[in-house]
């Protein structure tokens, strides 16, 4: 018969655990750590984003929302009317975020020469930790940061987002939350919008 364990080596065990716990959180590892656990999470196909919305859920995109690239250029989203967008709000602090950018990566390397763009856009408080964080990861998706206020259409409280706007101006996909994009249904959808735009 296994004896109970003493009252001293619970304590023992538990502040083993929360000086872990904390080291993680101050130094920042836990974001790395936990965001590498939910990337495991994906490959396993368990999310899968949503379908394209129903015609009578979609929006009118609202072009009048400005960014700025890395290196300061300023970017309107009306340069890109009557393309395909895929949009995401993202911050390096994201656990979530960071977890579902291998998948967005690969959507990214098979799309980046056909009719859409990519606006991965940063929410971290500077311009730094981003940067630096996408380079680290060898991610060659396109960043950009906000320049002004996020019009209604694209307000979220939950990071990552993911919108996708059709090249006929409506938002047909919105995803709250982390999801893997390298999907057959999810490139299928991207396939038949480029095929809808009449520049295709």
């Amino acid at each position: 018969m296994n004896k109970p364990k003493s009252n001293k080596r619970n304590l023992i065990e538990w502040g083993i655990i929360i000086g872990i716990i904390a080291i993680l959180y101050f130094t920042g590892l836990y974001t790395s750590v936990i965001g590498n656990l939910q990337r495991a999470i994906l490959w396993t196909g368990v999310i899968q984003p949503n379908t394209e919305l129903p015609v009578n859920k979609q929006q009118n995109a609202n072009y009048f929302f400005y960014l700025s690239s890395i290196d300061g250029t300023p970017v309107s989203l009306s340069e890109f009317k009557g393309k395909t967008i895929f949009i995401n709000f993202w911050a390096s602090w994201c656990p979530p975020c960071r977890a579902e950018m291998p998948t967005i990566q690969s959507l990214y390397d098979q799309f980046k020469d056909k009719r859409i763009v990519f606006l991965m856009i940063s929410l971290d408080d500077n311009r730094i930790k981003p940067i630096d964080f996408v380079k680290k990861e060898g991610f060659t998706f396109p960043v950009f940061f906000l320049q002004d206020v996020v019009p209604i259409e694209y307000q979220t409280n939950t990071i990552p987002t993911t919108f996708v706007i059709s090249p006929s101006g409506k938002i047909v996909f919105k995803e709250k939350g982390m999801a893997n994009y390298n999907t057959q249904k999810f490139r299928k959808m991207l396939n038949k919008l480029i095929n809808s735009s009449p520049h295709s």
